[in-house]
């Protein structure tokens, strides 16, 4: 069997993989060796591909309302809905929400078709959620939106910083690297609000008070001038610094000032200011933590104002490197897929619009900048967009205060929807939804963090009536008369446009160019191997500014509020390690399901104390813009006064965990970037009468309806977790018909009840008022057993039964108190031994600073 080089489908990193076809949407994931990113590791997630390729809740064919159709007559209808609203209201008045998962092919399409075609620059992406701040940090100091790291750097550093980032979860194979880097004996540095497992193996942990970043940045800036570390030539030959601009960082800047204003001891600032200023090599990581800020862009540019004025920039193992979220969040960068961006690393300057529209042949060209993705959606709820296409994510669920936005979607004339499935909380207010393509199927390019450029392929054919976006697009524009300028017939066309566009009428102004790699045929297309562009930026001390210098800019920290009476929390969001974006992919994965199987409020055990909240009960988080709820987590890693929230569940795998309803539609006035990490909050404890589960072979008869209810993908079935405090009976409705047998227990308000299919499980529900519930993985194991034991109802194996615990290893499926036992039998001392001895561990490595930990607590037990 031929194994097909192509990209992962999750984050930035843009690991290579090994795709080997097994069977009929089969296939066995593997590492790259040869792919730069990587270099042959995945992550947990990407390992897991495979489980996700199927075609559960896929959508399969074109829907107008609820009706299947033809994809004439749906594709008719959107092009005629468009052109009939631009020729009423104007082109501002329709809009594209696209994402970091199209491939480059399809945002050049979509990209071209509304702002040289339609004529409003109305596209933006749900990358402007994720790293729009860091684009606008980079145009400010550097004149353009150029990374200037590599993950080579990171191999080249002797110390490293991480602002705002939980590597080791969100971009495990860098961590990997960092890892490596610092077994090697360099440093690290973590700056984050909350004690993560990255900071676990952390030389030093900042955990700084939210928003304070430029406040730490700008004293580490007056330190090194202090120190006398500028690079005072570096400065002078190829910066610009404004006259006022020391006297405008100077207050506040003293560490006993900034150790205030961070809420960081004194002594720990010191020590990261002082090993900043003798290491020269240093690379900077940035990511979510500093660019989802009301003063992101400001957070980043404090950043590059440390790496510029002390010359650590450039050059191998000295750079400020922003590692961005999504697959393709670059490609969208380079494309112009932002509304602030033209096309190219072009913006609407005169001569740029006038250069973009001869290329394009276009009839027209956008006279300005459009809405960003909050104002976006906040235009739509005020009526003044009157069709929106959104593709390949969504807003119902990611955006920031999401009740609003679905009012919005609700409100408007005309919206279309493609997506991979059936059934989004977005796709629910689609006037048309239109069958996309999903990884596995597509054929283009990404753009990774590094500048890197790979080719994802297909590995299956398209099922049903799929199509690829870029298709979808283009036969759009045909319909809307522009047949000649959309004559597509392979992404490699588009592709080769792409290539030319960036070379044209480029004098070296702008350094994103792709100069000879779109001169071959289809066939050089196809052979792509991975390339980055752009080579070394700023070796030469040369900046794509009018001047050639790069820019200081002048930052100061904005006064943090003060808890507010009625909001007296902090909240803050993020991902969990196995989980991607809304699930509509990682929750088809039972081994990525059972890591964090439900969405949990992290709150410090004085603040669950002071509120009666107690660990594994329900909690409901309030702010002024929603609410939701969540299973409590009582840790000492939140600061007090803080909550931390993940952003992945929906309407469609819970009752709670709806993180999107939360945050304030509070946006960076220059990125447009949503401030996700500082949301006013409350939270009071949740009391329920009964609790249980419910494990189904495939789905229940029908969704079970209780307080609290959360689905996870297990193997040959779904688990879902219950809570309430009315009467669960009703429960029993969602069983399957078959033989029922039934345990009841009235001193502890239990009942037991499985549900056997010929002697197979298909069934088993658990129910209690008082008394204590089984593990669910030996019942989960049952659905897939030929005969269903006779200690169902036990919940557990005949004789004494092992319980593996909650996953910690999701590469290796490896249960906690399986790692534990062998760390007590074997006499295992190292995360090194635990690997050889059960293998966690050694693949991604993102459970290694779980692994670190329970081996202290091992180690501190037998002590």
């Amino acid at each position: 069997m031929t194994s097909i080089p192509t990209t992962c489908a999750y984050c930035g990193v843009g690991c290579g993989i090994r795709a080997t076809v097994t069977g009929e949407r089969q296939v066995r994931i593997e590492g790259d060796p040869d792919h730069p990113a990587n270099r042959g590791r995945l992550c947990s997630k990407g390992t897991h591909l495979g489980e996700t390729v199927g075609l559960e809740g896929r959508l399969l064919h074109p829907m107008i309302g609820k009706r299947r159709a033809t994809w004439d007559k749906a594709l008719d209808l959107v092009a005629r809905r468009f052109r009939d609203t631009i020729a009423r209201h104007g082109p501002d008045s329709v809009a594209f929400y696209v994402s970091g998962q199209l491939l480059t092919e399809d945002y050049y399409v979509a990209n071209k078709l509304m702002k040289g075609f339609i004529g409003s620059a109305n596209i933006d992406t749900n990358s402007r959620l994720c790293m729009s701040s860091a684009v606008a940090g980079h145009i400010r100091a550097f004149g353009e939106d150029i990374v200037p790291a590599t993950y080579a750097d990171i191999d080249d550093a002797d110390l490293i910083v991480l602002v705002g980032s939980n590597t080791a979860w969100c971009h495990p194979i860098v961590y990997q690297r960092i890892r490596a880097r610092c077994d090697a004996g360099a440093r690290l540095v973590v700056i984050d609000p909350r004690r993560t497992e990255t900071a676990d193996e952390a030389d030093l942990h900042l955990a700084l008070r939210p928003g304070s970043d430029v406040a730490l940045m700008n004293g580490l800036l007056a330190w090194c001038r202090d120190a006398g570390v500028l690079d005072r030539a570096f400065l002078a030959d190829h910066v610009s610094v404004p006259d006022d601009f020391w006297g405008r960082i100077e207050a506040g800047s003293d560490v006993w000032s900034v150790a205030r204003t961070c809420d960081v001891p004194v002594a720990d600032l010191r020590r990261f200011y002082e090993l900043f200023a003798v290491t020269p090599r240093t690379v900077t990581l940035f990511s979510q933590g500093v660019n989802q800020s009301l003063a992101g862009t400001d957070q980043v540019n404090a950043i590059l104002n440390v790496h510029l004025a002390t010359g650590r920039i450039g050059k191998p193992g000295a750079q400020p490197f922003s590692i961005t979220g999504q697959p393709n969040a670059m490609g969208g960068r380079e494309v112009g897929g932002l509304a602030s961006t033209l096309a190219a690393h072009m913006d609407f300057a005169e001569d740029n619009r006038a250069r973009v529209q001869r290329f394009w042949a276009s009839p027209t060209i956008a006279a300005r900048p459009g809405l960003k993705a909050v104002d976006l959606f906040r235009s739509i709820g005020e009526g003044r967009i009157k069709a929106l296409w959104v593709m390949a994510t969504n807003p119902a669920v990611s955006m920031p205060d999401a009740g609003r936005v679905r009012e919005a979607l609700a409100a408007c004339p005309f919206v279309v929807v493609s997506d991979v499935m059936a059934d989004t909380d977005t796709g629910a207010f689609a006037h048309v939804r239109l069958p996309a393509a999903a990884w596995g199927e597509k054929d283009g390019t990404v753009t990774n963090s590094d500048r890197t450029i790979s080719r994802q392929r297909a590995i299956f054919p398209l099922p049903g009536e799929v199509r690829p976006d870029w298709r979808i697009v283009t036969d759009v524009a045909r319909r809307m008369g522009w047949k000649t300028a959309f004559s597509y017939d392979r992404p490699a066309d588009i592709w080769r446009e792409h290539v030319r566009l960036s070379t044209y009428q480029n004098d070296g102004a702008r350094l994103f160019t792709l100069a000879g790699r779109g001169g071959g045929g289809n066939a050089d297309y196809e052979a792509m191997t991975p390339f980055r562009w752009g080579g070394a930026p700023f070796g030469d001390g040369r900046f794509p500014t009018p001047d050639g210098r790069a820019r200081l800019v002048p930052v100061r920290q904005r006064p943090l509020a003060a808890p507010l009476k009625d909001w007296p929390l902090t909240l803050n969001t993020g991902r969990y390690r196995d989980h991607w974006h809304t699930m509509t992919r990682t929750g088809l994965a039972p081994k990525l399901a059972r890591h964090r199987d439900e969405p949990l409020v992290e709150i410090h055990p004085d603040d669950a104390a002071r509120l009666g909240i107690a660990d594994g009960g329900l909690a409901r988080v309030s702010t002024p813009q929603g609410d939701s709820l969540y299973r409590a987590r009582l840790t000492d890693a939140q600061r007090p006064g803080e909550l931390f929230v993940p952003i992945h569940w929906t309407d469609r795998t819970s009752s709670g965990g709806r993180t999107g309803l939360l945050p304030r539609p509070l946006a960076d006035p220059i990125s447009g970037q949503p401030g996700f990490k500082a949301t006013p909050a409350a939270i009071a404890a949740v009391a329920t009468t009964w609790r249980g589960f419910l494990i189904v072979a495939g789905e229940p008869r029908r969704r079970p309806e209780s307080l609290w209810t959360t689905r996870v993908a297990v193997p040959a079935g779904s688990l879902w977790e219950l809570a309430g405090d009315g009467d669960p009976s009703r429960i029993d409705a969602c069983l399957p018909t078959g033989e029922r047998i039934e345990a009841i227990d009235r001193a502890r308000g239990t009942r037991r009840i499985a549900v056997l299919a010929d002697g197979r499980l298909a069934a088993a529900l658990f129910l209690t008022e008082r008394g204590e519930l089984p593990a669910r993985d030996w019942l989960i194991a049952q659905l897939s057993e030929a005969q269903a034991a006779p200690t169902i109802l036990a919940g557990r194996a005949p004789g004494a039964g092992v319980d593996r615990g909650p996953i910690v290893c999701a590469c290796f499926d490896i249960g906690l108190n399986t790692i534990v036992a062998a760390i007590r039998d074997r006499r295992l001392m190292n995360v090194a031994a635990i690997g050889a001895a059960i293998g966690a561990g050694t693949n991604c490595g993102s459970c290694r600073p779980a692994l670190t930990r329970l081996l202290t607590q091992e180690t501190t037990h037998a002590a």
